[in-house]
């Protein structure tokens, strides 16, 4: 049998905490959440790689890496309301659980939805709840959020969905920027979001967030 808690840990000194990801709560989150429950069966043995693992349909759960730099940068504090845009089979819904107050997913795949909400009742994650939709929608009824975290690539942010920041709140995602990404995490203040650059990454952009296409005459 494999030996998952040793490949949980040795994904977090090797793959994490050199990439001067160090806070407790991340590192204890990224410690406690079994990665190979929250992966598609025949790719359990792949579970702790340091590379995006492919979910199915252009879809990818984020390397250990960018999820905790992700992680570290939007600040996750335990009164806050975070809304999980992407979350797949529930990984990071589980995670951000680990460290939040509440988690609002959204999965627009009815049967990873499905699945992911299974997964975490089985898991005894009770503050957390997965909602089937488009992902660029968001969950207005539940917010305003204090996190929004993206699960995936974007080429843009709909302002429908930076509307769902609380004043003070932060969203951290990945943009697609020709062959190259970078994340970057928002700030909201005063009703202004501010983007700052964090670190170079890349994943498959997210359905609903691609730029609308130009047409010159």
């Amino acid at each position: 049998m494999a030996d998952f808690k040793t490949r949980r840990t040795f994904m977090v000194d090797t793959q994490v905490r050199p990439s001067d990801v160090t806070k407790f709560p991340i590192i204890d989150a990224m410690l406690s959440v079994p990665r190979e429950a929250y992966v598609p069966h025949d790719l359990r043995e792949a579970a702790y790689i340091g590379e995006n693992l492919a979910l199915g349909d252009g879809r990818v759960m984020l390397e250990p890496r960018s999820f905790a730099k992700l992680l570290d940068a939007v600040a996750v504090q335990p009164t806050d309301v975070v809304l999980d845009l992407g979350c797949g089979l529930g990984y990071s819904t589980a995670v951000l659980a680990h460290m939040a107050e509440f988690v609002v997913a959204i999965e627009d795949d009815e049967a990873r939805a499905a699945e992911a909400q299974s997964t975490l009742s089985e898991q005894g994650v009770d503050n957390a709840a997965v909602v089937h939709g488009p992902l660029a929608e968001g969950a207005a009824d539940s917010g305003p959020y204090d996190v929004i975290l993206l699960e995936g690539a974007v080429e843009t942010v709909p302002d429908s969905l930076i509307d769902q920041i609380k004043d003070g709140g932060r969203i951290g995602a990945i943009f697609s920027e020709g062959t190259l990404g970078v994340a970057r995490i928002g700030h909201k203040s005063g009703g202004r979001l501010t983007w700052r650059y964090e670190f170079n990454a890349s994943a498959p952009v997210l359905a609903g967030f691609r730029r609308a296409p130009s047409f010159a005459l």
